[in-house]
């Protein structure tokens, strides 16, 4: 089965086609056919298309919406210069996979796209209004290409934290307000640390109940993961991802009276601060000139003070919630770094496990410097307690899996 996963932004669509058949079990990232990545739609769009093992093919033009943008990929897709492994026409495409960030608590398992499942993702719109909106732009469009013979599937990303208890998801803040609104954590990125997992008990040889780690995924968006017996337990990121960790542009975790105070002084709007907390802040907001972790690291090494101290930040956070759910949890078995930043900076890991030998946490330094994005492997020295992984995250991948799971599902019960 060829299946298209689209991860659509506010302005972006991300795609893959991935190959795969019934033993996915077998299934890895050599199962992508094609890949590519359209951003600044609604204006002049930038445009990365590539067959796997081929050059890449760069265009830019204005795209006045997601519904173009997926025209245009399903265009080149067919085109006969092409030539994509089995695809000749959009027939071979036999189902399509979306990302969904947040399912509330009705959707807390992958889903076919009815009428009815897309109007219960729009009742959703609160729980996510930068990121819902945008996952539906993409379901439709790609409903009206395919029609109705090739079914849309939602994958969640809320979906891996249902199994969180209420003492981690609960607020504390009168609980009618989570009884009328539905106002308790979420999390995010759901689907990575949940592939993180089950890749980590293939290696690991460790089934579900044996499972007890702590995964990070660290990128221009962060979150941490508590997994107990296999689940998820707590996570870091809550109603929205603006919360827990120091991100890319987002603040995490801060005092909510910083607003109030703020609102004395400054003249902004309840739309100014959401502005200033999820674009404005984080790693650009402290060091003033990037959230792109790399140039920090360059800048960092020239003795930059404001690199410094956003890095510095970037990882007491990250330690914070470690230390916290290996309480939670008393202990984890492994570590897990996933994610642009989790998978690429060997700087970053080391100063996160540093100076953590008492909580049995040590890590090999030629061990660490060696891993690099596309290989995963253990980092941790033959003296930790505490075993540390790279894992490479494949959300796409976890999509196409659902799926096709979905699919089969559905065609057992016709």
């Amino acid at each position: 089965m060829n299946i298209l996963v689209l991860n659509c932004g506010s302005s972006s669509l991300k795609f893959q086609i991935i190959q795969t058949d019934a033993e996915l079990a077998k299934c890895d990232s050599d199962c992508r056919l094609a890949k590519g990545l359209i951003e600044r739609i609604g204006g002049e769009s930038t445009i990365s298309l590539q067959v796997i093992g081929k050059e890449s093919v760069k265009d830019a033009l204005p795209l006045p919406d997601h519904h173009v943008a997926l025209q245009y990929i399903l265009k080149w897709i067919v085109a006969p210069e092409t030539q994509i492994p089995g695809i000749t026409s959009l027939k071979d495409i036999h189902a399509v996979g979306h990302r969904i960030l947040n399912g509330g608590e009705k959707f807390i398992n992958t889903m076919i796209i009815t009428d009815e499942v897309y109007h219960g993702i729009e009742e959703c719109i609160d729980l996510a209004p930068l990121h819902n909106p945008a996952n539906l732009k993409g379901v439709a469009a790609a409903r009206e290409a395919f029609g109705p013979d090739v079914p849309n599937v939602a994958v969640f990303d809320t979906a891996f934290h249902a199994t969180m208890p209420e003492e981690s998801y609960l607020y504390a803040i009168p609980y009618e307000w989570y009884q009328k609104y539905k106002l308790r954590r979420y999390g995010a990125h759901g689907t990575s640390h949940r592939f993180v997992t089950l890749r980590y008990q293939q290696i690991a040889g460790k089934s579900s109940a044996e499972t007890n780690i702590i995964t990070m995924h660290l990128g221009n968006g962060c979150s941490s993961c508590a997994v107990k017996h296999g689940v998820s337990y707590d996570t870091s990121m809550g109603l929205s991802p603006l919360e827990g960790m120091v991100m890319g542009t987002r603040s995490g975790d801060i005092d909510p009276a910083v607003l109030t105070f703020l609102s004395h002084k400054e003249p902004m709007s309840m739309d100014d601060f959401d502005t200033l907390l999820n674009k404005k802040s984080g790693l650009l907001g402290i060091s003033g000139f990037t959230n792109d972790m790399r140039d920090l690291e360059d800048a960092a090494e020239k003795q930059n003070k404001r690199a410094i101290l956003a890095i510095n930040l970037f990882v007491h956070r990250i330690k914070k919630y470690l230390g916290a759910y290996l309480a939670e949890m008393n202990g984890a078995d492994a570590i897990v770094f996933t994610g642009g930043i989790g998978e690429n900076s060997s700087y970053i890991r080391q100063h996160v496990c540093a100076n953590l030998e008492q909580l049995g946490i040590e890590i090999d330094d030629k061990l660490n410097v060696g891993t690099i994005r596309g290989k995963e492997g253990t980092i941790s020295s033959s003296k930790s307690k505490i075993k540390v992984y790279v894992i490479p995250t494949n959300e796409e991948l976890l999509i196409a899996r659902d799926t096709l799971y979905c699919v089969m599902e559905e065609e057992l019960v016709k």
